[in-house]
């Protein structure tokens, strides 16, 4: 498996079973109807587990612009590879929603509330308030990124920026504990492909009375995931000895 096709591969699974675990738990007639914030929150952490267990060995199992942009600040990840993955990234984003949608795509019609169905795809502010919104994301993805940082190696020049797949449940156990504690304010897409990837997918398919895609708030889990990589990325380089 290429790199490309294991960044493709990889999001394109944590977006299957990150929405999948959202429209499980809010679309009507499924079992999981109002199961919660705890199940969802697990639901993507161990979503993050499958992903990067899955393309650890090809690609490094970055998943997340915020990531491979952050590694490459930091000199972990070579520079020149950063537009394909992100490519990769954003392209298996939008086909992981497109499964999300196909698994549920009965209950995506019995679905009259425009606000449910956005939900499954993209992330939201519970209070709408842009600065607050974009520190939110910036401050989840910061610790995200460092957390990644450290684990894939603090010795500058020596780590290739990959996860490798024994890097599965550590990565995993940071976005559940990032989801517990941080989660309530925009949802926490801490990364700019889970949220982009999909809301292109909710804009696109055929889903009876879906509404609008909310594009007017679509940059905030975008630029703040982004800035969060990069100043975990300088806050890293600062912390090296030497």
């Amino acid at each position: 498996m290429t790199p490309f096709l294991g960044e493709f591969l990889g999001t394109a699974v944590l977006i299957l079973l990150g929405c999948g675990v959202n429209a499980n738990t809010s679309l009507k007639h499924t079992y999981g109807l109002q199961s919660g914030w705890i199940v969802t929150t697990f639901g993507w952490a161990m979503a993050v587990f499958v992903a990067v267990f899955i393309s650890a060995e090809a690609s490094g199992a970055h998943i997340n612009p915020a990531v491979t942009v952050s590694l490459a600040a930091a000199g972990k990840f070579s520079w020149a590879l950063v537009p394909s993955y992100l490519l990769a990234q954003l392209l298996g984003a939008i086909c992981g929603a497109g499964l999300t949608w196909l698994h549920y795509r009965p209950h995506y019609a019995a679905e009259e509330n425009q606000g449910t169905i956005l939900g499954t795809f993209a992330t939201g502010p519970a209070i709408p308030a842009m600065p607050s919104n974009f520190i939110s994301e910036v401050i989840g993805t910061f610790a995200l990124v460092l957390a990644v940082l450290y684990i894939t190696g603090p010795v500058f020049g020596d780590s290739p920026g990959k996860l490798g797949a024994l890097d599965a449940l550590p990565v995993a156990l940071v976005v559940l504990a990032l989801g517990l504690s941080l989660g309530g304010t925009t949802g926490y897409a801490i990364n700019p492909a889970r949220d982009l990837g999909p809301r292109i997918a909710h804009a696109l398919l055929p889903i009876p009375g879906k509404g609008g895609s909310n594009w007017g708030y679509a940059w905030v889990p975008v630029v703040g995931p982004l800035v969060g990589g990069c100043l975990a990325a300088l806050a890293w380089l600062a912390l090296q000895p030497g």
